[in-house]
């Protein structure tokens, strides 16, 4: 069987569309999966047409990455559109700036991306009124009246809570607003978004989607033909492309996506269940844990619970010393990659969370050997 251009990867599972996910129909002699496009114009004799003619505009190594994140997030939809961006946050600014207008009203968590703040600032500038709620128990609800777009990120990153996408989506809706939802953290193989009601699936491809620490990538995933149209033309305006190097990149890594996804998911269930047992460690939540406060929810609309595991110890003194005698993980931000990272939030500002709090990314290493680090440098950060 191969693959049609226009539709989804033969075959339902997640490890077959992953691998599959965009490739163009099969030629001979040709590769598989294309190299970048390096090209910042292309021939254009006589009237202009084609999809191709000036390099911020389309790229076909862009086109080809659109496709697979498209089948991902929305498989066998052929009415869904996927736009790629630079970055994460040129995606999520896509949509805010494309979407809103000055006397316009929007609801943000006020426990997300430690970005949000800054985005918040300029929202404001522009004569955007900002309105925040927590991400649990569904708090957004109560700030929805006259709101044009609802901006929702779940699990929330980096304290894991998760809000009901369908309640919310139903509510926004009935009172005239769009849904955006920022999939980052749960990955299209955890949740898709635009199944659960949202308007926009956003999301920053630098994390788990890639999965390898080397590509900054965003992307927009939406099924309404106009306000994806909007959010073409702001990219367009504002230049936020991602270069064809790393749409290529991106694309290779997805092949893997199923497989880092479900090793890291399951260690980090493993993690989380070792560290219940610690003493020291307070606050700890992964939406996977039967007891953790956002399980049930998650357990609706999820079908992974992530790779993120947060948890806080005792003191700042107490955090940094763990941090430093780990082995097998580095002290880095960001989440999602194949080799295991943790940081001690705080040190960064912009989030409410203790000073000893934790936000672990685990990787693809053995459980066994991953676990034996945390357990081994926890008992040293004690002395």
């Amino acid at each position: 069987m191969s693959d049609s251009a226009e539709g989804g990867p033969s075959g339902d599972g997640d490890g077959t569309r992953a691998v599959r996910a965009g490739l163009p129909e099969p030629v001979k002699n040709e590769p598989t999966l294309p190299g970048p496009v390096f090209a910042a114009h292309f021939h254009l004799p006589g009237e202009v047409g084609g999809p191709y003619t000036y390099g911020r505009d389309e790229n076909p190594t862009w086109t080809l990455l659109e496709r697979a994140i498209g089948e991902l997030e929305a498989p066998g939809q052929a009415d869904v559109e996927t736009l790629v961006f630079a970055s994460g946050m040129a995606a999520v600014s896509s949509v805010l700036f494309s979407q809103l207008r000055a006397g316009d009203a929007v609801v943000l968590p006020s426990d997300g991306y430690q970005a949000l703040p800054l985005v918040r600032a300029q929202l404001e500038a522009y004569g955007i009124e900002v309105r925040t709620a927590p991400t649990g128990q569904d708090a957004q609800l109560d700030v929805l009246d006259g709101a044009g777009l609802l901006w929702l990120e779940t699990p929330s990153n980096p304290g894991l809570d998760v809000c009901d996408v369908r309640r919310l989506a139903e509510a926004a809706h009935a009172r005239g607003a769009l849904v955006a939802v920022d999939n980052t953290l749960a990955t299209p193989l955890g949740q898709r978004p635009l199944d659960l009601g949202a308007d926009f699936a956003v999301a920053s491809g630098t994390k788990q989607l890639t999965g390898h620490g080397d590509v900054l990538l965003g992307y927009v995933v939406g099924r309404d033909a106009e306000a994806m149209a909007a959010v073409r033309r702001w990219r367009k305006i504002v230049g936020a492309i991602p270069g064809p190097m790393e749409a290529w990149l991106a694309h290779r890594s997805i092949a893997t996506l199923q497989l880092r996804v479900d090793r890291q998911c399951a260690t980090a269930l493993t993690l989380a269940e070792a560290l219940r047992a610690r003493p020291e460690v307070t606050g700890l939540r992964y939406p996977g844990l039967p007891d953790d406060p956002s399980h049930k929810i998650a357990s609706q609309q999820m079908r992974r619970y992530g790779c993120v595991v947060s948890f806080t110890l005792p003191t700042r003194a107490r955090a940094e010393r763990f941090l430093d005698a780990l082995r097998l993980v580095d002290d880095a931000t960001s989440f999602g990659g194949v080799r295991s990272t943790a940081e001690r939030r705080g040190r960064w500002g912009g989030d409410a969370v203790p000073e000893g709090f934790i936000r672990f990314s685990v990787g693809a290493e053995d459980p066994e050997d991953l676990v034996a680090d945390v357990l081994r440098a926890l008992e040293e950060s004690a002395r």
